[in-house]
């Protein structure tokens, strides 16, 4: 695993598929970026998360903040899923697990004694110029959309 990004970290460079063509992370220069992982498309904790970011989206943008969510999901499935949802955020497809790994989020879980390896929730807040200045690592989803839109410049 990669080593745990901090606060004044230059953000890893991604390229990746998304619900807005393939982006990376220079395409988000002169704004902010949310960059938030979550585990899977279409599970009860993820879509809380994406319907909460989309909630908010016009906030965020009002505060020059681009939202994109990344998990290992294909194409295929974020479409259905931004469109199930009625989703107003970018999803982008890490399948390769190079961009969860640049950002420390490929990570080793444990559940009812199994242990697997899995994308921990967790979201970077980067900066116009690139660099993180906030992170939040194992993230509980209930209040989490607005603790982030409060850090953002009004």
């Amino acid at each position: 695993m990669a080593k745990s990004l901090q606060e004044g970290d230059k953000a890893p460079d991604f390229s990746m598929p998304s619900t807005d063509g393939t982006i990376q992370l220079k395409d988000f220069k002169g704004s902010y970026l949310v960059l938030y992982f979550y585990p899977k498309d279409d599970t009860p904790g993820c879509t809380t998360e994406a319907k909460d970011f989309t909630s908010l989206a016009g906030e965020f943008a009002k505060r020059n903040a681009k939202i994109v969510g990344v998990s290992r999901d294909p194409m295929a499935k974020h479409e259905k899923f931004a469109a199930k949802h009625e989703l107003d955020v970018i999803l982008a497809s890490d399948e390769s697990g190079e961009t969860t790994e640049s950002y420390g989020t490929w990570v080793e879980k444990n559940m009812y004694g199994k242990r697997y390896m899995g994308v921990a929730r967790a979201t970077f807040l980067i900066d116009p110029s690139g660099t993180i200045i906030k992170s939040w690592k194992k993230v509980r989803v209930k209040g989490h959309a607005e603790a982030v839109l409060e850090e953002l410049p009004a």
